[in-house]
């Protein structure tokens, strides 16, 4: 497999699936300390996103979302990359200021949760 998409933030990373159907909110959410997700019945509740490639249609919420990006970044809490069908401008910034490699205008559909796969230059492709 390899899909090709829109490089958002520059850098190559490989990593299991953490994927996830519904949007994702970064601020009241994410946990930059421990990259562990919090949202009563949202489908990564309890889950840590650190080391994985984080798969999601899009974001949610407040322009706090770019600095918890950047705090886990900067903390190694961060998910190894970040794959999009739909990247906003807070998703962007914060990928780029937290140096996580990320991507969008991806089939997320075609990626399975699990499946190790490495995230370069606007591609997805199976490791």
């Amino acid at each position: 497999m390899n899909l090709k998409g829109r490089m958002i933030a520059k850098g190559s990373a490989s990593g299991p699936v953490l994927r996830c159907d519904v949007p994702v909110g970064f601020f009241g959410h994410l946990d930059p300390e421990t990259g562990v997700y919090r949202e009563a019945g949202h489908p990564l509740d309890g889950l840590c996103v650190r080391g994985a490639v984080l798969v999601f249609p899009r974001a949610k919420g407040s322009t706090v979302g770019s600095y918890v990006l950047y705090a886990l970044g900067k903390t190694g809490r961060a998910p190894a990359a970040m794959v999009l069908r739909e990247c906003d401008t807070i998703t962007a910034v914060g990928a780029i200021i937290g140096e996580i490699p990320a991507a969008d205008q991806i089939d997320i559909g075609q990626l399975v949760d699990g499946a190790f796969v490495k995230v370069e230059g606007g591609s997805v492709r199976s490791v």
